[in-house]
């Protein structure tokens, strides 16, 4: 069985964790701040494969609070950082976030920056109070090279359902990706050592 582990970012008021309460539960809870850190867990089968899901839900982030972001960067296997549309201060956070997640990876994992990750404009019931056009922040996962896709709390299980589904696939191709770079790695290593060795008996011959 499979482990994933992803965390949950997202501003004050983004409704993180509404999001992912809905997708755990099918249940919307409204809002509600947290101080706390909490790690959720739930069983559940993609493509056939059976899967241990964790997600870590990390007490709201400022813009200024990159001391926070640090244990969940070095944690997850994938993102989603979750911004309110009608809120664009929101969105300013999470464009640091993203920002902050691409710098912790180049230089804590070798520059592994293909790290999956869901930018996701939340409260689209809320679209006559706008704030963040759709475009805009289209662009920002275009530049960040990460999924992007608005959706609703409160009104909509089957939108949150479907990004977290396709993030997890992406999560498990990357995963797939680095086990079979550490194989290939550590069989070109072993030839390496083979070769020196027989290499030298054949000298000594």
């Amino acid at each position: 069985m499979n482990d994933i582990k992803l965390a949950l970012l997202g501003s004050e008021g983004a409704g993180k964790s509404a999001v992912l309460v809905r997708f755990l539960t099918r249940r919307f809870i409204g809002e509600y701040a947290s101080n706390a850190n909490s790690l959720y867990h739930k069983r559940l089968s993609i493509d056939g494969r059976q899967l241990n899901l964790e997600v870590f839900d990390p007490c709201s982030q400022s813009s200024e609070a990159r001391c926070i972001l640090e244990e969940p960067v070095d944690w997850a296997d994938g993102f989603v950082v979750v911004y309110n549309i009608s809120d664009r201060t929101s969105f300013i956070n999470a464009k640091n976030i993203l920002r902050q997640i691409r710098e912790a990876r180049m230089d804590n994992c070798k520059g592994d920056m293909e790290v999956p990750v869901c930018l996701v404009g939340n409260k689209q019931d809320l679209c006559h109070a706008r704030q963040v056009r759709e475009e805009e922040a289209r662009c920002l996962a275009q530049e960040n090279r990460c999924h992007f896709q608005e959706v609703s709390a409160a009104e909509s299980y089957q939108d949150i359902a479907n990004l977290f589904t396709q993030l997890i696939r992406q999560v498990m191709e990357h995963l797939k990706y680095r086990a079979d770079r550490r194989r290939y790695s550590g069989s070109k290593s072993m030839a390496k050592l083979i070769n020196n060795v027989f290499g030298k008996r054949r000298k000594s011959v």
